[in-house]
């Protein structure tokens, strides 16, 4: 069963609310999904205890270096799916982690800033494949981007992931209200009440084409360029 692993040293950069949406979507889809949450900070834990979890959604916990491989291992024989979610840091953990994926994503925001931190996670996934001789996909995620506006500066790191073969996704994680009220209230997108969250529709559509593109790269085994 795929494993895809969420990676990105630097804390901030998307990396618990896209492996949310991915899960939720997933298990909405009717699939059994396991969150492995590697994060210090246990957001994906938080959110999980609040209601509204889907039942086919496991999250495990309390993972470290010495238990995260065994983790991912226990939670594929059981799930269709595996998503962990990993610490900010580059460490053993982390490393541990992305040499079992079967897709690692590497979010970012669109700022040289981030970008240079997806620079050293992508730099992080290549040891790997060198280090246990296998191809590991990846491919970076744009966060909190605009739905309506691309600035000079992300277009201008797109194209240098472009010209340096970076693969990237199409979809990119807007910005969304809907997005930070599944942590504050729990359950899934669709649970959401719209007397309560603006745009929860846009929201879920970003969502289901983010998911759509993960699988899809998944069925094609290696990462498909967004400029492709």
């Amino acid at each position: 069963m795929p494993t895809i692993v969420f990676a990105s040293p630097k804390g901030g950069a998307g990396k618990s609310t896209s492996a949310v949406l991915l899960a939720t979507e997933l298990a909405e889809r009717g699939a059994t999904v396991t969150i492995i949450d590697a994060d210090p900070n246990k957001p994906v834990s938080s959110w999980a205890k609040r209601p509204g979890k889907p039942e086919n959604l496991t999250v495990v916990a309390d993972v470290t270096e010495d238990s995260i491989i065994d983790a991912i291992e226990d939670a594929a024989t059981q799930s269709a799916f595996v998503i962990v979610d990993l610490e900010g840091t580059a460490s053993m953990m982390v490393g541990y982690a992305i040499s079992r994926a079967d897709l690692t994503i590497i979010p970012t925001q669109g700022s040289q800033l981030d970008a240079a931190e997806a620079v050293k996670a992508i730099k992080l996934v290549r040891r790997q494949e060198r280090a246990f001789n296998r191809t590991i996909p990846l491919a970076v995620l744009f966060t909190r981007t605009s739905a309506a506006i691309r600035p000079r500066s992300l277009q201008s790191i797109e194209a240098e992931l472009l010209a340096n073969k970076v693969p990237m996704f199409a979809t990119q994680i807007h910005e969304r209200d809907a997005y930070r009220a599944i942590f504050s209230f729990g359950g899934t997108l669709s649970k959401l009440d719209p007397s309560q969250v603006a745009n929860i529709k846009a929201a879920a559509s970003n969502a289901r084409a983010f998911a759509a593109e993960v699988v899809a790269l998944l069925k094609r085994a290696t990462p498909v360029n967004a400029a492709a």
